[in-house]
């Protein structure tokens, strides 16, 4: 009887430990972060093309200089061996979405793998600017707000075919993006991209609550660990 209970108080601790990291923070939203994303999928490039012009758009002139140089190593190891080369994109990737984010106001929780969960509205807007029209989001925006997105849309769309030589050009397009993404995601208008816009503190009332189940899950185990030495 005594083992069961201890079983239970086990499995509850398995249970609130993984509920921490379960905690809703931009998983759905943001895309930015994932392997499949636009971000990273501008890292690809720029490492196929040794360019790192590729993803400077993807920061501000006040952070550019460390990705340059995570860039330059990275380059250069890569180069070494297998091994090496998964270690030196793997950083690279991390270094870039860790400053991206950071300049979005949000904390950096690394970079999601391949088939993570991407809300359909952002689906549909990455599908609105391949195919230039807003087909994909008729539905699922409401219809007040589509005069508003029809703007942004069409902001983005001028600025689409920029050089990519023209970082600052190419920063005025991920602004836009960006601002395009947030309204047709119903992210409020608030939110912080990292151009001296100020963050919501909404947005970290999710880490708050993960932080409290992290600790608390701590709590638990070595309640139940201490039990098992007696």
């Amino acid at each position: 009887m005594k083992t069961g209970n201890l079983r239970n108080k086990g499995v509850l601790f398995i249970l609130v430990f993984f509920a921490s990291f379960l905690c809703p923070c931009n998983l759905l939203l943001g895309h930015c972060d994932t392997m499949d994303g636009p971000v990273i999928a501008d890292a690809k490039k720029a490492i196929d093309q040794n360019n790192v012009n590729y993803v400077l758009i993807w920061v501000s002139p006040e952070t550019e200089q460390e990705l340059r140089d995570v860039f330059a190593l990275s380059m250069k190891v890569r180069s070494l061996n297998q091994d090496a080369q998964a270690l030196a994109d793997r950083y690279f990737f991390e270094t870039l979405v860790r400053i991206h984010r950071s300049g979005e106001g949000v904390p950096y929780t690394g970079v999601k793998p391949s088939g993570t969960p991407i809300d359909e509205k952002i689906l549909a807007a990455d599908k609105s600017i391949d195919l230039g029209n807003l087909s994909p989001l008729t539905g699922l925006v409401p219809e007040a707000k589509m005069p508003e997105l029809r703007k942004r849309f069409d902001r983005v769309m001028s600025l689409k075919n920029f050089d990519v030589n023209d970082v600052a050009a190419g920063r005025k397009y991920v602004e836009a993006y960006v601002q395009f993404f947030h309204f047709s995601g119903g992210e409020a208008e608030e939110h912080a991209h990292g151009h001296g816009e100020a963050t919501s503190h909404l947005s970290h009332i999710p880490w708050i609550l993960s932080g409290v189940l992290f600790i608390t899950s701590i709590v638990f185990a070595l309640l139940y660990f201490r039990k098992l030495k007696k």
